[in-house]
């Protein structure tokens, strides 16, 4: 269980929360099936606690499945405390500035970005949002949907400059970036843009929390011309295990079988094998930088 609950974010109370009810109603022996029938529930309310996708939990539906599986009154407290928090507390995000503009794709990857201890992250299209600055964000976004009004993208750059916070905030993200030498080349928003793009990401990774490496084309064929992704994980790994997220033009997805999960980490730990290290790879974005 965590130890200072009142620091905890309710997206890391919400996860905490699901992954404790699921170990507990498993030690229990009750599948979640019975537990449904017990409390007239439908099932996908167990699976939304247990996976943690709920926005807000209810304190009552804790007790009552505390009741259920039999728990002790200490923790049964600790729980509620979890639940409370994720109705008491607000994220940076949920302000009336950024609330118009978030999708649930969106909401998702901060959520995970503002409670993960460690983001892993491959890019073949874009640099990674982290990494961005502000006009790259503005020239992806008037391209994106073209008639999108000025004001609101002015919101999605002040946005996406907020979330880089966390790599400057008092625990700092430890974020690992692997991009695809292609995203180097690809002149978004002219050479002026781009280089002033990839003197922020040699500037981030300057910092001894960040790391980059680029997979240059020489690297031939490897697993992640399957598309970018991202891996978050978590101070406490023995109770929560890492998460993957994917994102498309029309959807996203976040995967926990510990089976895909693996799959993903694997793939990214071959992609820093093919790729130069650190020093080379910002000498090869440097390279890039003068020949724009």
């Amino acid at each position: 269980m965590m130890t200072d609950t009142q620091a905890a974010t309710p997206t890391l109370c919400r996860l905490q929360l699901g992954s404790e009810l699921r170990q507990i109603r498993m030690s229990a022996g009750l599948t979640s099936t019975q537990v449904v029938r017990k409390l007239l529930w439908s099932p996908s309310k167990l699976t939304r606690l247990e996976t943690g996708d709920n926005a807000t939990v209810e304190p009552s539906d804790i007790m009552a499945l505390c009741q259920v599986y039999g728990v002790d009154e200490n923790t049964a407290e600790q729980l509620k405390e979890y639940a409370a928090i994720t109705k008491t507390k607000q994220e940076w995000w949920q302000s009336t500035t950024f609330r118009p503009i978030i999708s649930a794709g969106t909401r998702a990857i901060l959520g995970l970005e503002s409670s993960a201890s460690t983001v892993h992250t491959y890019q073949s299209e874009y640099v990674p949002g982290l990494l961005q600055t502000e006009e790259y964000v503005r020239v992806i976004h008037q391209h994106a949907k073209g008639d999108r009004p000025d004001e609101e993208i002015d919101r999605i750059v002040e946005l996406r400059m907020t979330r880089q916070e966390a790599l400057r905030r008092e625990q700092p993200l430890k974020y690992v970036a692997v991009i695809s030498e292609a995203v180097l080349h690809r002149r978004v928003g002219g050479a002026a843009v781009m280089r002033a793009q990839l003197a922020r990401i040699i500037e981030a990774a300057s910092a001894s929390n960040v790391k980059v490496q680029i997979v240059p084309f020489a690297a031939g064929v490897h697993r992640g011309m399957n598309g970018s992704f991202t891996t978050f994980q978590f101070r406490d790994r023995a109770a929560l295990k890492p998460i993957v997220h994917l994102e498309h033009l029309a959807d996203h997805w976040v995967m926990r079988r510990e089976a895909d999960v693996e799959l993903y980490e694997d793939v990214f730990n071959e992609l820093q094998a093919v790729s130069p290290g650190p020093q080379e790879s910002l000498k090869l974005i440097e390279r890039v930088m003068k020949e724009l």
